[in-house]
């Protein structure tokens, strides 16, 4: 089964204690928190102070991937904020393993995300340093985007990168995640499904955690 990771970016603001408690009583196994800083990507979203707030309503995993330059100036504040896993961008972080590095000393779990255009291949040199690896199978910076196809082909070289190394490193997918594409994205070989606009756009988002959790 793979794990599920609602992103809180496209819940109701104004409801977000009703969004997290919804979350706690679902088959949910992560929160989802994306941090935009308006430089890296083309949006703002919110910050340690959301998160802290976020914090105080689960006793979930709270998975935080920063879209963000300069993530090492701010990787103590969102420790501090409640953060368990704290993903970078390959992009935007020319000194990769000293962020890995720089992570887990704070006693959080180290993820690497790649853009659309970055070959999977790139990660080979610290693919045994990380716990995760993000796969934006949209451009980053906003919700509701359609999946991009070749994404189900950089998940099958992903896979057989982490096996032929016999590394654990969980491959997770954040954008156009649906129930009409999950099994295909499972299949290929992802272990955590980021869904925000298909949870939180959904008439009936508990049962709609529960569908992709039993994909």
């Amino acid at each position: 089964m793979p794990l599920i990771a609602p992103s809180l970016l496209t819940a109701n603001f104004l409801r977000l204690e009703e969004a997290c408690n919804m979350l706690n009583e679902s088959e949910a196994d992560w929160f989802h928190l994306d941090v935009m800083d308006g430089r890296f990507v083309p949006n703002i979203s919110f910050g340690m102070s959301i998160i802290k707030q976020i914090r105080k309503t689960t006793t979930k995993v709270c998975d935080v991937h920063l879209m963000i330059l300069e993530p090492e100036k701010y990787a103590e504040e969102f420790k501090a904020a409640g953060a368990d896993i704290l993903t970078v961008h390959f992009e935007a972080c020319p000194h990769l393993h000293r962020n890995i590095q720089q992570i887990k000393s704070l006693g959080m779990q180290a993820g690497v995300a790649i853009n659309p255009h970055t070959p999977v291949s790139f990660l080979k040199d610290i693919l045994a340093d990380i716990d995760i690896v993000l796969l934006m199978s949209v451009n980053p910076g906003f919700g509701a985007q359609k999946l991009i196809p070749h994404t189900i082909e950089k998940i099958k070289e992903l896979r057989r990168m982490i096996e032929e190394k016999r590394l654990n490193v969980k491959i997770e997918i954040d954008g156009g995640v649906t129930l009409e594409n999950a099994k295909a994205i499972v299949d290929a070989g992802a272990d955590v499904l980021v869904a925000g606009n298909t949870v939180f756009g959904s008439a009936d988002p508990k049962e709609t955690i529960a569908q992709l959790k039993r994909i």
